[in-house]
């Protein structure tokens, strides 16, 4: 593999992996592990700003890079969810939520790719374009799940003065409330599209 012209979709990969390193840390169970943890995580979720970067700067956008980077958010944000209520942290509505909305909204989008059309390149309309692809949707989307999933590690560390756990606990559930909210706002316009791509189907 050539690294250089790959680079973007490397950063896509790479990050998933520090994404298992981070939420394995937080069966350690130690207040190292669970502030190696946070550092992890916030690295994981910038590098989802990187690839991109990468991917437009040296023009390596492409099909591939498009299924990459979203397999990469997808697996990132659901074994966070996942471990979470594994960990009795949330409900585990929140990651029936998001394994159904991304099952749901992955489908339909492979159905795109082979009629030619990239993930977000199947919304037509004005108001389903603002909702998946815009870029004040997107970054609130993302701040918010990743502001959740670090105040929720935080809030959970070992030794956090209780007082302060209560407060930042309460903080990242309201925040992960309005982050599986965004999360299935954004799959409404995959799924309300979608029918166009079976227009031509016998």
């Amino acid at each position: 593999m050539d690294i250089k012209s790959n680079s973007a979709n490397i950063v896509s990969i790479t990050r998933i992996f520090v994404a298992f390193v981070s939420v394995g840390l937080l069966f350690v169970n130690t207040t190292s592990s669970y502030v190696w943890s946070v550092v992890l995580a916030i690295i994981a979720f910038s590098m989802d700003a990187v690839d991109g970067y990468l991917a437009r700067k040296f023009a390596q956008a492409s099909q591939l890079g498009a299924v990459l980077d979203i397999m990469g958010d997808r697996i990132i944000e659901s074994i966070y969810w996942i471990v979470f209520a594994v960990l009795g942290w949330i409900s585990v509505i929140f990651p029936i939520i998001c394994v159904t909305r991304a099952f749901v909204t992955d489908n339909i989008r492979s159905i795109a790719l082979t009629k030619g059309m990239t993930p977000f390149g199947m919304q037509t309309t004005q108001w389903g374009k603002f909702i998946c692809a815009s870029k004040f949707m997107k970054t609130t989307y993302a701040v918010a799940k990743v502001a959740a999933f670090v105040i929720l590690i935080i809030a959970n560390t070992p030794n956090i003065p209780t007082d302060l756990a209560s407060t930042l606990n309460l903080t990242g559930i309201i925040l992960a409330w309005i982050a599986i909210i965004f999360c299935v706002v954004r799959a409404v316009p995959v799924v309300a599209e979608c029918g166009k791509l079976f227009n031509n189907d016998k």
